[in-house]
């Protein structure tokens, strides 16, 4: 792309003028239109140092309504600086349905960068090739517009424009070590943006403008994205397909086959609780210490004791150190964006843990079967999930899911002591009852869930819970013994 681009012939002033003003009103238009149909548009400015990105910005939005867009420049830190997974703050800065964001630079150059670097290896470079594609096929499956466009300028031009701003008191702030760095570099720099180009436009193909001529770059990139809108307006919005890849998957039981009879005295019960708290309150500092991110999601039956399994994790816990997230339903401004966005808002910092009481699961299973969702949507969940949390184990992050389980009988017997006892009567809602008489539904989609997202990197453990006892402590020994082997493979990585 880079290698083979020729400049253009400058154009006129007069009619490069009145062809932006004339784009420029045309996407003013297209913004109620984006609102009328929903349709969320990110706009993702890559190029090189100098070559007019914050200019083009402020082109488009020149003539927008400001309630309606959002700008945002993401930061790149070293590798050793970083708390949150690659992709975190760019999915956070996602719009919701019917606004638009404008990225001033993005995962290119976060990528780009840092491989260049070498603050990243030859695979986690790839590993993060594969997840720019997985993140931009899920959004462009939720119905998002994507446009990438890449302002090119060779080298003599950036040096101009560097050593100009340098110059300028007022504005030699603007240039940084990573600038000039780049510029000494530019050879490297083209063939890796060549190359992260060429991995990364099967889904949202890049566009490669003439950053050394602003008039005509901001007339094309207006040009693309009005077209852009009005093509997604007219076609509404994407319906992707599930793919075909395949996770390695562990074999589940079906729920109806799980043993519920286990159960533990009092006397072993206090005996193990104890001995397995105080070792998650050393492993806790350990992990904090190693910067080691903590991910646990309880699913599970209603009234099937998730809370009390929480509270016995908790209480071995440095409060400081971790966040419980109770999961309901999704807020406006969390409907309105892609369903993943409001847990991966959610993700701990490394070092910490955070806690899912429900989580992204709720895809295939209640807005599955209370069709909150499409069937190619939550079909489709299956596998963006499986991504999601390869992507969280490619982090680092230690990932553990938890069905909490109970048979029907005991379920009952829970649902009618809440009833009748007072200060346990919030626990029980109308919706409990009415999802209890969808059992056997509910059953059928656990069953299909557990099959289908139970992957080597992020297996399911069944919880058995009719004994309240038994499955605290089944847990917080899965739980002991997944901070022990992240923490012993964290001290043969570094010993290496």
């Amino acid at each position: 792309m880079l290698k083979d681009f020729e400049t253009k012939k400058r154009e006129e002033k007069s009619s490069l003028n009145a062809e932006i003003s004339e784009l420029q009103s045309k996407l003013l238009g297209q913004q109620q239109l984006l609102m009328k149909a929903k349709l969320p548009v990110i706009v993702l400015i890559e190029g090189w140092s100098a070559s007019g990105k914050g200019s083009l910005i402020k082109e488009f939005i020149s003539e927008l309504d400001p309630r309606f867009y959002h700008v945002e420049s993401p930061k790149v830190l070293p590798e050793s600086e970083e708390r949150f997974p690659f992709l975190y703050q760019y999915v956070k800065s996602i719009p919701v349905n019917g606004k638009v964001t404008f990225l001033d630079s993005g995962w290119m150059e976060n990528v780009v960068r840092k491989y260049l670097r070498h603050e990243i290896t030859k695979d986690e470079y790839r590993h993060r090739i594969r997840q720019v594609n997985e993140l931009e096929r899920q959004l462009r499956d939720s119905g998002y517009v994507i446009l990438k466009i890449f302002l090119h300028i060779n080298k003599a031009v950036q040096y101009d424009r560097l050593f100009e701003l340098v110059e300028n008191p007022a504005t030699e702030w603007r240039v940084d070590k990573d600038d000039l760095w780049q510029h000494k570099e530019y050879k490297r720099f083209m063939e890796a943006y060549d190359e992260f180009m060429d991995k990364t436009g099967d889904i949202a193909g890049w566009h490669v403008l003439d950053g050394s001529r602003h008039k005509t770059a901001t007339r094309d990139a207006l040009k693309l994205l009005v077209q852009r809108i009005d093509r997604a307006v007219q076609e509404g919005r994407y319906e992707g397909i599930t793919s075909e890849e395949d996770f390695p998957l562990k074999e589940m039981p079906k729920l109806a086959e799980v043993d519920l009879s286990q159960s533990m005295d009092d006397e072993e019960y206090k005996k193990e609780l104890k001995k397995l708290q105080n070792r998650i309150n050393e492993l806790h500092n350990i992990i904090y210490r190693k910067r080691i991110p903590v991910i646990l999601c309880y699913e599970g039956w209603d009234a099937a004791g998730k809370g009390g399994n929480i509270r016995r994790l908790t209480y071995a816990l440095d409060p400081r150190g971790f966040d419980v997230h109770p999961i309901a339903a999704p807020q406006p401004s969390e409907a309105a964006r892609h369903y993943l966005w409001r847990f991966w808002t959610r993700l701990p910092k490394s070092g910490h843990i955070c806690i899912f009481d429900r989580t992204w699961y709720g895809r295939v299973m209640v807005e599955r079967l209370e069709g909150f969702c499409s069937e190619k949507e939550w079909r489709r969940a299956y596998h963006e999930i499986n991504e999601f949390e390869r992507m969280m184990t490619e982090w680092g992050a230690v990932l553990l899911k938890f069905w909490i389980h109970i048979d029907q009988d005991v379920q009952l017997e829970r649902f009618t002591d809440r009833e009748n006892t007072p200060e346990k009567q919030w626990k029980i809602t109308d919706e409990d009852w009415r999802n209890r008489e969808k059992w056997d539904e509910y059953e059928v989609v656990v069953d299909e869930m557990l099959e289908k997202t139970s992957t080597r990197n992020a297996p399911w453990y069944i919880i058995e819970s009719n004994d309240k006892k038994y499955a605290r402590i089944k847990t917080l020994r899965i739980i002991v013994k997944a901070l022990e082997k992240a923490c012993e493979k964290h001290f043969r990585r570094t010993m290496e």
